[in-house]
């Protein structure tokens, strides 16, 4: 298993596919995700059109799990995040930044 610590102010998806390249990583499981985050930027697809995105950032304190895929190097995350009244977003993350906690992600390498 490797285990990423995603350092305080880094993109987590961006700071993942370089340890992944760093590691020989291609393909994998990402077991899970874990942490809280200062920033994120979720999607999810409307009703009426699976091929399109709906882009939403979140510049809040969240808590966030998630799991996932690597698939010709590439980390793809699906995640829900809590936020400060309990409420719960989810979707696709393309971006995450802790700056005052910590996010670990766990992958179990396939190749």
């Amino acid at each position: 298993m490797l285990i990423v610590e995603i350092p305080t102010g880094a993109d987590i998806i961006s700071h993942l596919t370089k340890e992944l390249t760093n590691h020989g990583v291609r393909q994998g499981a990402i077991a899970s995700v874990i942490g809280a985050v200062d920033e994120c930027t979720l999607s999810t697809m409307p009703r009426g059109d699976a091929s399109q995105d709906i882009v939403r950032t979140y510049t809040e304190p969240l808590e966030l799990f998630g799991t996932g895929e690597v698939r010709d190097g590439v980390p793809h995350i699906h995640a829900v995040c809590g936020t400060e009244d309990g409420t719960a977003v989810a979707g696709h993350l393309h971006m995450g930044r802790p700056q005052h906690w910590f996010v670990r992600v766990y992958v179990l390498p396939a190749n």
